[in-house]
């Protein structure tokens, strides 16, 4: 992974309402969920949840599709993986310092 798509993803999750959403979708699942509804569950203006939710499409941490007139956005946990891969590759001297579990998609929505 490039040093500059880390930069760019942990810059974009450096603000309090993105870290937010991005927390709000690793918890619903590879389904997604609505702008709309995250707005509602973290109390976010439809303004700046646009906003936060193109910064954080930008930084490749979220994707998004249409479903009829609905933006759904999901989080990207290849990316996510990646990120994390890069921060712990040298941990501990190259030794392990813990069971390495990556996260993977989930089926169906825990929201």
């Amino acid at each position: 992974m490039e040093t500059k798509s880390v930069i760019s993803a942990l810059a974009a999750l450096a603000q309090e309402s993105r870290l937010a959403i991005f927390r709000f979708l690793i918890q619903v699942g590879n389904d997604g969920i609505a702008a709309s509804k995250i707005g509602e569950h973290l109390g976010i203006a439809p303004s700046s949840l646009s906003f936060h939710l193109k910064e954080l499409t930008h930084a490749s941490l979220v994707v998004s599709r249409q479903d009829g007139r609905f933006v759904i956005y999901a989080a990207n946990y290849d990316m996510m993986n990646q990120v994390l891969g890069f921060l712990t590759e040298n941990c501990c001297g190259g030794n392990a310092c813990s069971p390495a579990s990556e996260c993977h998609e989930t089926e169906g929505s825990a929201a």
